[in-house]
């Protein structure tokens, strides 16, 4: 397997960490990546269930815990501003004792350390051509000269450009959900210290966190997709449709869109899930987002991609580089996974953004109360139940253990 030559396109998350396992099962992994750099800081990400238990099986878990938010609680706000309740960290990020929240950049660096020295990486290029002869993968890029592989790996997200070369265009893999979300960097003019604020208004949420006082904190709006969506690299056209979005509302939120142009880390995307028939073609399969984005709404995007990328890397170790074999028993063994999770993904997002005046009022309502509630913990179980069993949706193999067990025999 040390001769197996497999092209990784995406350096976030999915993509070092199949490179991780890949070089620990004796492949030889190379990660394409078209940022010029890893991205610093990011979102906040969640790390579920066995999510959790794949990052100890690599031994990143106590890096991982080292660099966690350690969210202390947050604060709900009627759309004036005014506060109607306050949750602990872990019922406020839907979290069971275990689970783990962490910087998505913070995740990304550990991963690259994790596999530094050991993976080539091509920073600042990208896949511009494919071509699958059956017996190999030919690949042209930007910028590095034609390359031959085994096979080739789709971790490069919701807009895939692999995924667009062998499988064709995102429209007609792409379920959107109705909801667009823009993340970027504020000053933390609250002095927000592990602390999380959500103002919620009929169709609209404005969200915002800080994990330190001395650093900037983190600006989210969620808000109906406009019916003429913005390009996705105009951010002049983004920035508007977010203006125009939460034109009339209070609390920070004018406060928050004036810093918003100034912002580096600017993201704005529609909330959408990817749903394929086959994740794989010939010598070309595909992994987290690329193959089966759950949507942020789900808050299972990054455990999927930790998942997905150990079942992957095991199945290829254990079929001895038999793709064909590989890539069916990756997919019988993780779509059940993938689709508890982007059914939660759905669910979530018919409840994170109340839709009429009504419904936003029961919300604030039902948080209101929650403190006081003589059966709170009922309340708290059913929430979190449906969050528990897809998180936890999976036996995981014990690929390492198999293979040494065979190698012996």
């Amino acid at each position: 397997m040390k001769n197996t030559r497999i092209l990784i396109s995406g350096a976030s998350i999915a993509g070092p960490a199949l490179a991780y396992w890949l070089r620990r099962y004796g492949f030889t992994p190379t990660v394409v990546e078209r940022a010029p750099a890893l991205r610093p800081g990011g979102y906040k990400v969640d790390l579920r269930g066995v999510a959790v238990e794949v990052a100890d099986r690599m031994g990143i878990g106590p890096q991982v815990r080292h660099r966690a938010t350690d969210m202390r609680g947050g604060t709900w706000l009627t759309g004036a501003g005014k506060a109607v309740a306050t949750l602990d960290g872990d019922l406020i990020g839907f979290r069971d004792p275990g689970d783990l929240e962490i910087l998505r950049g913070d995740l990304a660096e550990i991963l690259h350390e994790a596999t530094s020295g050991e993976v080539e990486y091509l920073f600042g290029d990208a896949i511009t051509a494919i071509s699958d002869d059956g017996h190999a993968v030919h690949v042209t890029f930007e910028k590095a000269r034609p390359r031959t592989f085994d096979l080739v790996v789709g971790a490069d997200g919701l807009h895939s450009g692999v995924r667009a070369l062998a499988f064709g265009p995102q429209a007609q893999f792409a379920e959107q959900l109705g909801l667009s979300v823009a993340v970027f960097s504020v000053p933390n003019h609250l002095g927000l210290d592990r602390w999380e604020m959500a103002c919620t208004t009929a169709g609209h949420i404005a969200n915002l966190y800080g994990l330190r006082p001395a650093a900037d904190a983190t600006a989210q709006f969620f808000f109906p997709t406009p019916d003429r969506q913005p390009e996705r690299h105009d951010r002049h056209a983004q920035h508007q449709a977010v203006a125009e979005a939460f034109a009339d509302h209070g609390w920070e939120v004018p406060r928050l869109l004036a810093a918003m142009p100034a912002a580096d880390d600017f993201y704005f995307d529609s909330l959408a899930q990817t749903h394929m028939p086959n994740w794989s073609n010939g010598r070309i399969t595909l992994l987290g987002d690329a193959a089966y984005c759950p949507s942020p709404a789900s808050g299972q995007g990054t455990s999927l991609a930790l998942v997905g990328a150990y079942v992957l890397a095991g199945e290829l170790a254990a079929a001895h580089g038999d793709h064909q074999t590989a890539f069916g028993r990756y997919e019988q063994e993780l779509r059940p996974y993938v689709e508890l999770n982007q059914q939660l993904g759905r669910d979530v997002v018919k409840q994170l953004v109340p839709a009429t005046p009504l419904r936003a009022w029961a919300q604030l309502a039902m948080m209101r109360m929650m403190p006081y509630m003589p059966g709170k913990a009922r309340v708290i179980e059913k929430i979190m139940k449906p969050v528990r069993e897809a998180a936890n949706a999976i036996a995981l193999k014990d690929y390492a253990r198999s293979i040494a067990l065979k190698k012996a025999l």
